[in-house]
């Protein structure tokens, strides 16, 4: 026999292994040595995988290669002897070769060799095995001195290493940890402890009794002094967080939500008041900021789950949550000294309440917030209406530019993380006002109102605080004033106002209760009141804040109960029809466009002003009701002159000249005028809307210039905004109907367009459609691709228009039409699909029982 070689040795051994693997489960299973033996010894009758084993295939390799010849020699004596005459059966046969095989030489050698190689394989492999668990044990000693020296190295998410795999928590593993967690153990078994805590499954850590123990330790032991053991204890709940069930994470959740609400409470901790400021470059900051970011990074996650788990869980959270933010302390009089409260913080790491946001958009977990609101923690949005109420009176003294000045004065100076108390007044005002926002659109949330504030008398109702958001974005300072965590973002008062009311406008039932009222709308206007009296609007009151009113106004007008409010007002049959929103909003817009109010002249701002109040008259003319109270202003006879006006200053730009320091000025500025020219003839076109003001809209003589913007805008395939009433399909419609209009859409080539998109769907298909089978034969009264341009046609052809279009013209009856020849006019379309009278015309359709039909249609 050929010598056993190491290769060999390692390929059994190889073999084995997977041998083994394979019947792991059996023979751990097996309740004794014996049975074990038995299970191995039936291996071939019990496993259907037996015969594609490697090992298998190699000892009936090694039968064949050894005993092969002379079992066939064997079962040739046999054979032979049944010839002769002597009876025998199969099974008499196998029984005398298997006998003779096993009594042979040649047999005992090879059960001798396979011995031989068989034991020194599983000695090796048990040599081995003994060499890597030593190995393993002195690695395991190693470590775990190395961390009770270096305990500051390693984080807690090691759960996925193989010795957590297997690591099994028993219930005096646990109270073994919570005995080391004691305040009175030495520091290094207390952060081992915590390691082995961290290194658990989640599940084990669950499943033991004394888990609701362990928690209130952590909580406690988050005060520790040691600024690494609390950080750890942080990253064991974060870890909770994020990898256990809710039942684990609401208990971590909640505990840790009193730990901070304790922590607020105590006269032990150093809580800095409102004149001191927060630094959170001080070590005690960082680590309290670091808690309630970690609350606040759960409270936008936790409603993507909450679902799915018994309602007391998500009810838990909602009312640990309230009592720390509802949290106050004995104040003083003085407001400078007044103690930090949890809203600060909160408001520090979340300032515009996304948290608030999302425990609001559900149903589920709305009903409970606003519940407890209701019930319990209703402070929680008196504070909020409170510091909006001060905040604005902070404005109206001027003292918030003030406050602004200097803090940008101290910011520069100092050049630290470190917050004012002014700024963390504000801070908390954009908190409170996106909290009170969204607050606001749910039915159930507005039920809250009126509510009774300290120190005033009478209670807050909605139109209250619509009021004083609306005073909010005149009276705050025009400079915005920014967090250092997101500088991209505009954090001004008037534009977070502004996008609240935008907010509030959108949900309809909301508008109509809160913004669809006299109060609210003569609050928008008094502003305007003052520009149109030659007064100042107000005093921080700024061309931007005007553009934020003229886009609430234009939001409320693109509804019909906003515009019948700034039609009429509140009450229809009053005889003061000149004092309702519409009549002053076209009188300012008026005197904007004329150049009438001195206080803005030469501002840069000007036009983005005139833009914004006409954009709110488009609203309002672009109905046939809203046109008829507009009329006496000829508000396009103002805007066609601007726009000649602007047309001619567009003109006169000189052309940048290349290496010039002018270019860019130059080139922002006829952008600017182009920008400019284009919203005058979006303001002038929407005068088609209303038979009325097409008539006014062609004496002004811009209504071609109108057509090719119409054009150009409908190239572009741009998407109607939701604030507009139409698309550009219901003006083409409405100019169509004169012959003056039909002339201008003609002239602008809108016509030729959409012949060509007619002619294109119709002969040619589209191209962006994959054939991947045979059209059909047609049964719809009209194919889908054809119905648009179908309906737009058909739009368009008004009498007046057709008689423009085809008077005075032949049809040109061509004797040959190429089959790239595409009609252009109205009259191609009637010579190619209509009139077909000759085999040519025929003969050039791609399809022609279908543009025939689409033709006489």
């Amino acid at each position: 026999m050929a010598s056993f070689s190491s290769e060999d040795q390692a390929m059994l051994q190889a073999m084995l292994r997977q041998l083994f693997q394979s019947v792991k489960e059996k023979i751990t299973g097996a309740p004794s040595l014996e049975f074990a033996e038995e299970i191995l010894l039936h291996l071939e009758e019990t496993d259907e995988n037996f015969h594609n084993y490697e090992f298998v295939k190699y000892l009936r390799q090694h039968i064949g290669n050894t005993l092969g010849s002379m079992i066939e020699e064997e079962m040739e004596k046999c054979t032979s002897d049944q010839n002769q005459g002597e009876e025998c059966g199969y099974d008499t046969v196998v029984q005398q070769v298997t006998k003779r095989t096993q009594e042979s030489k040649e047999y005992k050698e090879m059960m001798h060799y396979l011995k031989n190689i068989m034991i020194a394989v599983v000695e090796s492999m048990i040599n081995k095995f003994e060499e890597d668990e030593t190995r393993n044990q002195e690695r395991q000693k190693k470590i775990q001195k190395e961390k009770s020296h270096s305990y500051c190295t390693d984080n807690c998410s090691d759960s996925d290493s193989s010795f957590n795999q297997s690591y099994k928590f028993c219930q005096g593993k646990l109270q073994l940890i919570l005995d080391q967690l004691d305040p009175g153990q030495p520091k290094e078994v207390r952060y081992e402890a915590l390691q082995t805590l961290c290194s658990a499954p989640p599940s084990d850590v669950l499943n033991c009794e004394n888990w609701t123990t362990l928690c209130e330790k952590l909580t406690v032991s988050l005060s520790d002094p040691d600024p690494v053991f609390s950080d750890r204890i942080l990253k064991f709940c974060a870890q909770r967080f994020s990898l256990s069930p809710l039942h684990m994470t609401k208990e971590v959740y909640t505990s840790l939500a009193k730990y901070l609400e304790s922590y607020f409470l105590s006269r032990e901790n150093h809580i800095p008041t409102l004149s001191a400021g927060v630094d959170i470059t001080n070590p005690d900051m960082t680590r309290l900021l670091k808690k309630v970011r970690l609350l606040n990074e759960y409270q936008k996650e936790a409603p993507s789950f909450w679902i799915r788990h018994p309602e007391k869980y998500m009810e838990e959270i909602v009312e640990s949550t309230l009592s720390l933010l509802t949290v106050k302390h004995d104040q003083s009089h003085v407001v400078s000294q007044k103690i930090l409260d949890p809203i600060y913080f909160f408001a520090l790491v979340d300032t515009k309440a996304v948290w608030f946001k999302k425990w609001m958009h559900a149903h589920y977990s709305r009903t409970t917030v606003l519940r407890l609101l209701e019930k319990k923690y209703k402070s929680l949005i008196t504070t909020a209406i409170q510091q909006c109420v001060q905040y604005f009176e902070l404005c109206k003294t001027r003292k918030a530019e003030d406050t602004l000045g200097h803090s940008k004065h101290c910011r520069k100076k100092q050049k630290t993380f470190y917050y004012l108390g002014q700024e963390l007044q504000y801070i908390y005002f954009i908190h409170s006002l996106c909290l009170l926002g969204r607050l606001l659109i749910y039915k159930q949330g507005r039920k809250l109102f009126p509510i009774k504030l300290k120190n005033k008398k009478g209670l807050v109702s909605l139109v209250d605080l619509l009021v004083l958001f609306t005073q909010l974005i005149y009276y705050s300072p025009s400079c915005p004033k920014m967090t250092s965590a997101t500088l991209s973002e505009n954090y001004s008062p008037a534009s977070m106002v502004t996008e609240v009311l935008w907010i509030l406008c959108d949900q309809k039932e909301c508008a109509v209760e809160c913004l669809y009222n006299n109060i609210v709308i003569e609050t928008l206007l008094q502003p305007i009141h003052n520009l149109m009296k030659g007064t100042e609007a107000s005093p921080n009151c700024s061309e931007t804040a005007l553009v934020h009113i003229a886009g609430i106004l234009a939001r409320i007008a693109s509804v019909e109960e906003g515009l019948i409010l700034l039609l009429y007002g509140a009450n229809m049959n009053s005889s003061e029809e000149s004092s309702t929103g519409a009549h002053i909003i076209a009188q300012f817009s008026k005197k904007l466009l004329n150049e009438d109010i001195s206080i803005f002249s030469g501002s840069e701002m000007l036009p983005v002003v005139k833009g914004a109040f006409i954009s709110v008259c488009r609203q309002i003319y672009s109905t046939c009701e809203g046109l008829q109270v507009l009329i006496t202003y000829n508000l396009h006879e103002s805007i066609a002159k601007v726009w000649k006006k602007t047309s001619l200053l567009s003109e006169r730009i000189p052309t940048p000249v290349e290496g010039s320091d002018s270019v860019s000025s130059v080139s922002q500025e006829s952008q600017n005028i182009m920008a400019w020219e284009d919203n005058l003839l979006d303001d002038l076109l929407h005068f088609a809307a209303t038979p009325k003001g097409l008539l006014l809209l062609q004496r002004t003589g811009v209504i071609n210039e109108c057509m090719t913007f119409m054009f150009n805008q409908y190239a572009k395939k741009l998407q109607v905004s939701r604030h507009k009433k139409f698309g550009c399909g219901v003006l083409v419609t409405q100019v169509a109907s004169t012959a003056a209009g039909g002339v201008a859409l003609k002239k602008s080539g809108f016509i030729n367009e959409l012949i060509t998109e007619l002619w294109s769907n119709l002969e040619y298909g589209r191209d962006d459609v994959r054939v991947t089978h045979p059209r059909t034969t047609p049964v719809d009264p009209i194919d889908q691709s054809c119905q648009k341009s179908f309906l737009a046609l058909v739009n368009l052809l008004s009498y007046p228009t057709i008689y423009e279009l085809i008077r005075n013209q032949d049809l040109p009856n061509k004797t040959e039409y190429s089959l790239r020849e595409v009609p252009t006019c109205v009259i191609d379309i009637i010579d190619r699909l209509i009139i077909l009278n000759s085999e040519a015309k025929i003969r050039s359709l791609f399809n022609y029982e279908q543009s025939h039909i689409f033709g006489l249609r």
